[in-house]
């Protein structure tokens, strides 16, 4: 395979692990909706590419890192999608957070065009992105698994193969809701000792140092104590994986009260203008109130 790969999609995701590959020696072009958000990759040595048709003609390996389903279509499969042009045998990765069911017809989509297909979700935010560490959470054919391990060695610390197109999307939405809750349960946590006049640094503590305390739990809960809400994973996206989440949750037969609870929190903040702010700022709508 030739070393040509194209990135689809900048934000904080996307252009972190164009950054690696690029460090990593890879021919990268990229595409952002946004051409000012691929400056700063062209001045590392990126080609900066006009449509995603643009960046994927010739590349070897395409990687998409996407808001949601209907970016991811319009991206793929669109007027100037990346699928059309794509050469035969390339590997199209979509490394989105979106349904399963979207996941499985733009596998069908794939095929169609010769082209094959790996679902790699990630679990990691803005800094594993810009450190290479993230871990991919990978459905789809082991050869092409193991043809594209050279990018995802330049992406990521750590790959695991769940089996089949959808098993990844499965678990990656399985995960972003437990996250999801967790800032939301403790953005309420945090109002109610505010609201108490306790010492806030003591009463974290119990927290970060007890049964809860999770990787979540203790880097949101600093940034919330903090106020500091430099993006890691912006709040409307949260609340999109936790509607994504409550609809796989749904149509296994498990209503959730829990995600779609969790998801208000998001949408009011995003609604109240905190939706270029890290998912920590929900806390703010809580000590408004």
């Amino acid at each position: 395979m030739n070393r040509k790969v194209a990135v689809l999609g900048l934000g904080i995701m996307g252009s972190g692990m164009a950054r690696r590959l690029i460090a990593a020696g890879f021919e990268v072009a990229v595409w952002n909706r946004s051409r000012e958000k691929a400056e700063a990759l062209g001045a590392a040595g990126a080609r900066i590419a006009e449509t995603p048709a643009n960046a994927a003609s010739g590349a070897s390996i395409v990687v998409a890192m996407l808001a949601n389903d209907d970016v991811s279509r319009t991206v793929w499969t669109g007027d100037d999608g990346a699928l059309a042009v794509m050469d035969r045998d390339a590997i199209a990765i979509e490394s989105s957070t979106l349904t399963s069911d979207w996941v499985l017809e733009l596998t069908r989509d794939a095929v169609a065009h010769g082209v094959r297909f790996i679902e790699a979700p990630v679990t990691g935010s803005r800094d594993q992105a810009a450190q290479g560490i993230l871990r991919f959470l990978v459905g789809g054919d082991a050869d092409a698994i193991d043809a594209a391990r050279p990018a995802f060695d330049a992406m990521g610390s750590a790959l695991v193969h769940l089996g089949p197109v959808g098993s990844a999307a499965t678990v990656k939405l399985a995960n972003n809701y437990l996250c999801g809750v967790q800032a939301a349960s403790l953005a309420e946590a945090i109002a109610l000792f505010e609201r108490r006049g306790l010492d806030m640094e003591q009463a974290m503590s119990i927290l970060f140092d007890g049964a809860p305390a999770s990787p979540m739990v203790k880097g949101v809960g600093r940034r919330m104590l903090d106020r500091d809400y430099a993006p890691h994973f912006l709040v409307p996206l949260m609340a999109k994986d936790l509607g994504y989440a409550a609809q796989a949750l749904a149509d296994a037969g498990i209503p959730s009260a829990i995600a779609q609870a969790a998801r208000q929190r998001f949408a009011e903040a995003d609604a109240a203008g905190e939706g270029e702010r890290d998912i920590a700022a929900i806390v703010e709508q809580l000590r408004k109130a």
